[in-house]
Order: C-alpha cells, then structure tokens, then sequence
C-alpha cells in the first residue's frame, strides 16, 4: 500500500465546499481535499450519468454498465478531468514531515496504523460535521434526498480500491472500538452492526479535537488542578492502586473505584493517587449535565477526547448516579454499555458510595477500589473552625454538637460553610444548626416515613420512677458529644448512641413519648414500616435493614420501631434454610443497633417476646404501665382543649372509676368534644353526659363488658343507650 505524505503548500488551498474553511493540522487538511474533490467528481459524472435521473434500483443495475463510460468520462471531460488532476496532485513520498500534535488527525493515523482507505473513511465522517454544506452534495451523490449523512457504500463509490474498504465496515476496526466513529449522530453504547448504509459520524467533540488539537476543552469537561495544601495525605491503598497503575494495560480501559461516602473527599484521592504514581496525565472532571448522558455514547465520546489529549477522566458521584439510575438494577444492560470503551486506552476514575454501583463493570477493566476515608468528629469539628473563620468565634458548643450530629464529609462542610459565610450579620448557635439540616438529603425510600411531633405544649404522665428514667433519656442524648469525644468514650464504644425499649400495653404513651423527645431533642424522627422492611424472601430483610441503617447514619435523628418484637422478636431453633437466615436477620440487626449513632426507640406490647440478647444491648428499658388515679387525673385535664368549658365534668369520678390508658381518655374526650359540637346552639361546653357515653363507646371498642352500676349517677343513662343499641 503507498504512503502518502502531507505537502505543507496544499495547508492553504481549499479543502471543503464552504469557502474559507481551514484546519491547521496538514494531514486533516490533505484527507478533507481528498473528500471534497472526490465528491465534486461524483457529483459531476451524476450530472452526465444517463441513469442519474431515474430511482435508485435503475442506477445500480447500470452501474456496470456504464463503469467504462464512468472511467473514461473521469479522463476527457474538461471538469472531471480537472478534479482527477487534483487528486493526484501531491506527491506520495516515503517518510514523514514534522511528528503530529497529540490528539491530531495526523497523529491518530500514525497511533493506530490506519493505512489510506481508513483515513479516506475518517475524513468522509468528519467532513459532513466540518462543512455545513456536504450534507446536500451526498444526498445527491446517494441519489436519495433523506441521507444527508455519508454511507460506506458512498465511500466504497468514492475510492479508488473500493474493495479495501470492507475492512474498515468492521465494529472491531480501531475507527470503531477508539469511539472516532459512531453509527449515527445519536450515539449508541455498542456499534455491533454495520452494514453498507450504515451512516459514517464522527461526533462533534472528537472531530473538533481531530482538527483543531490546540482547541480549549469541551464544555462538559473540567480541568482538575489540585489546590495548594488541600491535597488529602495517601493511604496504603493509595499506593498500592498508584503501583498498579504502572502495570496496567495499555491496550484497553482501566476503570478505578474511589469508595466513599456522599461529599468525601473523593477528588483529593483521585489527585492523591495520580500524584504518586507520577503520571503525565492530566485529570478532568465531567461536569453534571443530566441531558447529555440522554444518550449512552456520550461516555464514549468523553472517553474517545480524554484519549485524544492524553487525558484521566474523573466522573463524580452525580455522574455516577445518573449512569446507574439510568437502567436500575439492570446489569444485562449496562455491561453492553461499559464494554464499548474497554479498547480505548485511557483511565477512568469513578466516585461510588457502594460496590452495588460497579454492577455491570466486567471486572478485567477494575483496579482495586480506593477507599476514602471517613472524617472523624474531630477533623469535622477542625474544618468547621477553620472554614467559619472569625465567624466561628460563640459557635464552639454549636459546632461540637454539629460535627457530631451531622456525620457529613469534607467536600459538603465546604459547600455548607460556604453557604453560611454568605450570610450577612451574626450566625448563630439555631441558624448554623439549621444550615447544616438543610443540607440532608436522606432517602429511606417506603422503608420510613416521617413523624411531625403533635405534641408541642404537653408533657409525658408516668409514675415517678418511669418519669426519671425518661428524662435520663433524654439527658443522655444531650450529653453525647462531651462523654464521647470530650471524656473519650467514643472509641470504646464505636461512637455509638441510645438505644431505648417502651413497653406498655397499648395507649400507654409510647409514640407520645417518642415524639416528646423528638420535639425536646430538636432531631427528625421516622416511624420505620415494618410491613416493608420484612420480607418473606431469603435475605431481603437484612437488605432493606443495611439500606435504613447506612441512610440514617448520615445524622442524628430517632428511628422509631412500633411493635418491634416482629422485628427483634426471640431466635428460633433452626430447623431450615427459612429459620438460619431469620436469626442471621437478628443477629445482624442487633449488630447495626449496636453501631447505630442516632437514637433507636423500640416500642412494644409483648416485651416477653423480645429476644434476650437484644435485650441485655439497650441502653435503657422504661415500662409504660396502666397509670394510676393521679395519673389518670392528669391525663384528663391534660387532653381536655384549654379553650373548652369542662367545669361540669367530674373528673375525680372518671379517674377513679375506669382505668383507661392515656389513648383511650385522649379518643374519648374527642369524640365527646364532637358530639357536644354538633348540639344545636352549643356553645364550647364540655358536658358530663357526653363524655360518659364516650367512655362507653371506648370500652365497647375494647370488647370490655362493663355494667351500667359502674356508671353511678350516670346508669340510667347507660342503659338507656344499651336499650336504644339493642332496639336498633
């Protein structure tokens, strides 16, 4: 095969169809003429053709016929003539100019070892998205008006050896596989198919830096220079990811994990690790544009450009997010998708916060992952200081508390404290507190739903004993952050927080007590689902309990666990697979509990059913009993509307005579408030009468038989409702 070579004089004569279209790399220059006049030529022989008029089928039954004709007119005609001259105006010497810029088209035909008919194709492709133009002249020369885009039968037409160009109508040839070539201008994850009419497209970010090499990055990319002092200090595994990195193949993709949680300092590892393995290459970043990753050979493209300019790509936990949301839990279909890049020899570092995000990644194009590692309490607290500045001065208690509160990593303090320093005046203890809580982004899914406390102004009516040992609660997850990290229990205890067990027959005021301390303690709570935590499937509970509780360690908050002894109920002896993995279930969640920072509230009826082993873990076990006469005293004043008129209740006489839990008086005086609501011209009058058939109505819903006697002056009225409910 001839060697052609670029003769610099050709650089300034035309090369395309729009005037005044140039490309300072010579070769790209030489290939583009080689196009246009090939083009012009054809166009020329349709205009002669005596079959050009007629449809597509007639032109190709005479295309051998008239093949002589086609050579000949090639030769004589003064126009066609000329153009025949052009193409063979150059000379075709042995050796080459000066070597090509990197990235170059010059340098891509010497890299890969294309020979002159993959080159032709190249420059066929690139053409269409230089000249605006071209896209007419080809409809015409493809005797079809709704092709605008070159086809390999067009450049089997256009060249001179038209049977070399089947070996570039190859998905493995290196046009196809180094993502210089794509099928359409939509991009595809796989080019698996070609044929004939396949359309020939360079994308536009490759042919741009296939003839302008010395052109700015592309929009979606960053460049991503460490900052001084801010690079993070390596690891172990830095420096066994950065040898690796040395033995590599070449030949193909290398993708490298960076593991860490949402806003670690993901980007400071990536630079960490490339610094020491003394790379050349640059790094850039892609930039979070969600339309561009519409089309799954958007990465291609990223990566076919980074190759180009000897480039490392970075792809942040956005980006990844995208990719993986893209086709959820679907590996069949993302493995297609990272396969198209494997020949394109470059590297790829990939922020994830689990190994779940590598599905679909054949692991020959993987590197060990990096771990990033977490921040501390103290290196929170450290940046926080450092960041506020002078502003942090009346902020200290504020920021401990914070720094342990919200477990958030480097890259999201800086975006906090950014936001923080912007605001004007004087911050305060609440204010950066709530900066800091708008930030949370938790996501537990149908796992949990959200509690807003109901009860603002009311306090919790236990026995004495029971009273103390709530308020201990509460006293205990306010004296976290100095116990833990000032007294320095921390360590011995993994950082753990309180775990708390109420148990009490139902309306006891176990939910109200929970959300009493949500209120007091300023955290969120979230009432945990247990109908979709559990699942009847082999280890899908311990599944749904891995994704509630890594969610929630991102901050303090209070997940609460109605009926929990379906959850944390006694171990069983395993008699099959179904009772193994139930106690593995157990075992496991008393292990999460264990390590769980925030505060766990486990409420239950059946405390006998619990298992004991989660038992001896809590913290604290408070026992909501049936309450007493004064308790029950208090409940009644409690939950009667301070707005109402209750002077002619006799609550002694209710407290005395029926022992309903707190839910059950708090049920009763609402139904009673609706009825005396609905008497005509009632003013917001509470009355005796209507709060005894309430009560009555309460044990009625308990299925519990009480005589009317136990009614006292109230039994006539009793049985006159009992007679009424029979008649009826």
């Amino acid at each position: 095969m001839r060697s052609f070579n670029y003769n610099t004089k050709e650089k300034e004569e035309i090369v395309t169809f729009t005037p005044h279209l140039q490309v300072p790399d010579v070769p790209a220059a030489y290939w583009l003429r080689q196009v246009t006049v090939r083009l012009r030529r054809e166009v020329c022989w349709r205009m002669h053709e005596p079959a050009a008029a007629v449809d597509k089928v007639t032109e190709i039954l005479g295309m051998q016929r008239y093949w002589e004709e086609k050579k000949k007119f090639f030769l004589t005609d003064p126009t066609a003539k000329y153009l025949t001259d052009q193409l063979q105006s150059l000379p075709m010497k042995e050796g080459e100019s000066n070597p090509p810029v990197q990235g170059s088209f010059g340098w891509v035909i010497r890299e890969l070892g294309l020979d002159d008919t993959a080159a032709f194709v190249l420059a066929l492709g690139l053409i269409v998205v230089f000249d605006s133009a071209v896209g007419s002249v080809i409809s015409a020369c493809l005797n079809d008006p709704m092709k605008t885009q070159p086809t390999f039968s067009l450049a089997q037409k256009l060249w001179d050896y038209p049977e070399q160009v089947l070996q570039v109508v190859d998905p493995a040839h290196p046009l196809f596989r180094f993502g210089l070539l794509h099928l359409s201008d939509r991009g595809t994850a796989t080019d698996s198919f070609i044929d004939w009419e396949s359309p020939i497209f360079v994308p536009v970010l490759v042919a741009r830096q296939l003839l302008f090499p010395g052109s700015s990055l592309p929009e979606a990319l960053n460049l991503s220079e460490p900052t001084p002092g801010k690079t993070g200090e390596p690891v172990p595994d830095h420096y066994q990811v950065a040898m690796s990195l040395h033995s590599i193949d070449r030949e193909r993709l290398c993708i490298i994990p960076i593991v860490g949680k949402k806003g670690a300092a993901h980007r400071e590892t990536v630079r960490a690790v490339s610094s020491l393995s003394g790379r050349k290459q640059k790094l850039v970043e892609c930039k979070k544009v969600p339309s561009l990753f519409e089309s799954s050979g958007f990465l291609k493209v990223l990566a076919a450009v980074c190759w180009l300019r000897g480039l490392d790509l970075y792809l942040g936990q956005e980006i990844m997010s995208l990719l993986t949301a893209a086709t959820p839990g679907d590996q069949q279909r993302r493995v297609p998708y990272w396969l198209s890049l494997q020949y394109i020899p470059m590297t790829i570092f990939i922020s994830i916060t689990g190994k779940h995000q590598l599905d679909g990644i054949p692991a020959y194009l993987l590197l060990p992952g990096i771990p990033v590692p977490e921040f501390s309490f103290h290196e929170r607290a450290a940046l926080w200081k450092r960041l506020l500045g002078a502003r942090a001065k009346g902020l200290e208690a504020a920021i401990d508390e914070c720094s342990r509160r919200f477990r958030y990593e480097k890259e999201l303090i800086g975006k906090i404290a950014e936001s923080v320093n912007a605001l004007p005046g004087t911050i305060t203890a609440e204010g950066f507190t709530a900066a800091c809580r708008a930030h949370l982004e938790l996501d537990l899914g149908d796992l949990a739903q959200k509690v807003t406390p109901r009860f603002k102004d009311e306090t919790l009516i236990l026995p004495h004993k029971q009273h103390v040992q709530f308020q201990e609660v509460a006293k205990a997850m306010k004296s976290l952050t100095e116990v833990h990290y000032n007294w320095g229990t921390a360590r011995a205890w993994n950082e753990s927080g309180i775990s708390v067990l109420f148990a009490g027959p139902p309306g006891t005021g176990k939910t109200m007590a929970a959300e009493i301390l949500a209120r007091e303690l300023d955290l969120p709570i979230y009432r945990i689902d247990l109908s979709q935590v559990v699942n009847k499937y082999i280890g899908e509970t311990e599944k749904n309990l891995k994704r509630l509780f890594d969610a929630a360690d991102v901050s303090d908050m209070i997940l609460f666990f109605d009926e929990a002894d379906s959850l944390f109920g006694r171990r069983t002896e395993v008699k099959d697979a179904h009772d193994r993995y139930a106690n593995l279930e157990i075992s496991y969640l008393l292990e999460r509990m264990e390590r769980f920072k925030g505060l766990a509230i486990l409420a239950t009826n059946r405390k006998k059913d619990l298992d004991e082993a989660f038992l001896r873990r809590l913290r604290y076990i408070v026992e909501f009993p049936f309450p007493g006469i004064e308790e029950r005293k208090r409940i009644w004043h409690q939950v009667i509307p301070g707005t109402v008129d209750y002077s002619g209740v006799d609550i002694n006489f209710l407290a005395r005579k029926f022992q309903l839990t707190g839910g059950h008086i708090r049920s009763a005086v609402l139904n009673a408030c609706l009825q005396c609501a609905a008497l005509d011209g009632a003013a917001r009058v509470l009355t005796m009468e209507q709060v005894v058939i309430a009560v009555k109505r309460e044990y009625d819903k308990m299925e519990r038989s009480v005589s009317p006697e136990h009614f006292g002056t109230y039994a006539g009225l009793i049985e006159k409702i009992e007679k009424n409910d029979e008649k009826h």
